[in-house]
């Protein structure tokens, strides 16, 4: 009895195992779709380069869903006063996007890095987008 139940057992577990197998195979030939909405961000890091001051300069990051349900931006905070933020509050559709706008005011010179913490219903953890670059002062 207990020989034909671990018989059984095997027998059933060996296909299981041939499954798993098949899908690490697969795996690294296609990626499998994940349930629920997907954040993908065409970039984290903008570098604005040299910018005069007093003379703002944006960044437009773009963030496309590439799940199978809606994506949600719960808060988009800036690291300081001097970015101004701006981003859709609407869902984002599956296959859809939308562009976060950052404006860095430029009113001190100098070399700056300020950041964006993106929260979304993709994820418990925040996307840091970065914004970069120079003020030089005026001529």
């Amino acid at each position: 009895m207990i020989l034909l139940m671990t018989l059984s057992i095997l027998g059933f577990s060996s296909p299981i195992r041939a499954q798993e197998i098949q899908k690490q195979d697969k795996g690294k030939q296609t990626t499998e779709k994940k349930n629920g909405p997907v954040a993908d961000f065409d970039k984290t890091v903008c570098d604005l380069g040299d910018l005069v001051q007093s003379t703002p300069g944006t960044a437009v990051y773009t963030l496309s869903n590439s799940g199978n349900e809606p994506l949600l931006i719960s808060s988009a905070t800036a690291s300081c006063g001097c970015t101004n933020l701006t981003y859709s509050k609407d869902p984002v559709l599956p296959g859809k996007s939308v562009t976060i706008s950052v404006t860095y005011n430029a009113a001190a010179t100098g070399s700056f890095i300020k950041t964006v913490t993106v929260r979304t219903n993709a994820s418990d953890q925040p996307v840091t987008l970065q914004l970069k670059g120079k003020v030089l002062p005026k001529a």
